[in-house]
């Protein structure tokens, strides 16, 4: 990271270059889908898996449906965006990274907050959470804004 201290504010030099946001906002929603395929393909083992636990269980083991796709989602958003790459496998094929404005890097808790935010902005304000982006500096959606965190491109 590129990132100096002046008057007890972290400065990184990185986040400060605007072409580390051009075509963020795209790649940001290429990398929301392909992660959520990849969600998708990691709940089919495990709710084959429900399945049995529920035949064993006479329906019962059924209930654990309701849940899988979130707990699967919420893993998989811990150990991706909260690893020391700081970004989901679908934001690492799109070359872009999420990171704190204050200079730490993005631990586990951080990324599931700031997912879980990003869903419940998405049931209350719908559509509208990608039009902040167009207002807000960095091109920052509401959870951004919220955290303190920016997605910005990798190799810039």
């Amino acid at each position: 990271m590129n990132a100096r201290v002046l008057d007890g504010e972290i400065i990184n030099t990185r986040l400060d270059d605007v072409r580390a946001y051009e075509g963020v906002r795209t790649r940001r929603i290429l990398a929301f889908v392909l992660d959520y395929i990849i969600v998708a393909l990691l709940s089919i083992p495990f709710a084959i898996l429900v399945f049995f636990l529920g035949l064993l269980t006479l329906g019962l083991g059924w209930v654990l449906f309701g849940v899988l796709v979130p707990a699967i989602a919420i893993l998989y958003i811990w150990n991706t965006l909260g690893s020391t790459d700081q970004a989901t496998t679908g934001m690492k094929m799109m070359g872009i990274r999420l990171d704190r404005l204050d200079g730490r890097p993005i631990d586990g808790l951080t990324a599931v907050v700031h997912s879980v935010l990003f869903w419940a902005g998405n049931v209350i304000l719908s559509p509208l959470v990608l039009l902040v982006t167009l207002f807000a500096d960095r091109k920052r959606t509401l959870h951004d804004l919220l955290l303190g965190t920016v997605v910005s491109r990798t190799g810039r």
